[in-house]
């Protein structure tokens, strides 16, 4: 999954795809790619679960499947609480850094 959200364009359509399911070509519209690109671009989001295609008539509409998104958030958010842990230790040995700088 992160490998899908690495590239900023596979982003900004998921961005799009957030606010409503679209067409691929309506999805590759305002990168300027070609219809063949915004395919592979859709193509790595759905193997990654983060988009689900669905067929009306000829037009494959992309919706976002944000289940897997939840997943990965939970995972970062393990490391948040480490990072946070360790800045405020951090903040707290700078404050201790003060203190004695002015009881000198």
């Amino acid at each position: 999954m992160f490998r899908a959200l690495a590239h900023p364009a596979r982003r900004q359509m998921l961005r799009t795809l957030a606010r409503e399911p679209t067409s691929i070509s309506d999805l590759a519209r305002p990168h300027r790619m070609s219809l063949a690109a915004a395919a592979k671009h859709v193509h790595v989001l759905e193997s990654a679960g983060l988009v689900r295609l669905t067929l009306s008539g000829r037009t494959r509409m992309c919706r976002i499947d944000a289940e897997p998104l939840s997943e990965a958030y939970e995972w970062i958010r393990t490391y948040e609480r480490l990072w946070s842990r360790r800045l405020d230790a951090l903040e707290a040995l700078f404050a201790n850094d003060d203190d004695e700088e002015e009881d000198s």
